[in-house]
């Protein structure tokens, strides 16, 4: 038996909402990604700058946090990290993996 039009509408409005729910649960998705990303590469970092400064480790988060920004807040380290940032705009990216080279 065919469809009436009324029918056919309904099933259109059920099918536009599972659609709505399945965008919404792929966007929950991404977020929960990129923060994934984010969480591991601020370890990676934070892994890093302990590697390099070992003394690092027995510092407070206060402390820590100053040491960063009086040895990063230089016009020097500005300079390079303005040369590194423009270096990497210039050649493709390999990869950001600690290790790789």
């Amino acid at each position: 038996m065919p469809k009436t039009i009324i029918e056919k509408i309904e099933e259109t409005k059920l099918q536009i909402a599972q659609y709505q729910n399945r965008e919404k649960q792929l966007m929950q998705q991404e977020k929960q990604e990129e923060r994934k990303l984010r969480t591991r590469r601020l370890i990676e970092r934070g892994a890093i700058v302990e590697n390099i400064f070992s003394e690092t480790a027995s510092l407070t988060n206060e402390q820590f946090k100053t040491f960063l920004e009086r040895t990063i807040n230089k016009d020097s380290a500005r300079e390079v990290l303005e040369n590194l940032i423009a270096d990497s705009k210039a050649t493709p990216k390999a990869s950001d993996e600690i290790g790789e080279t």
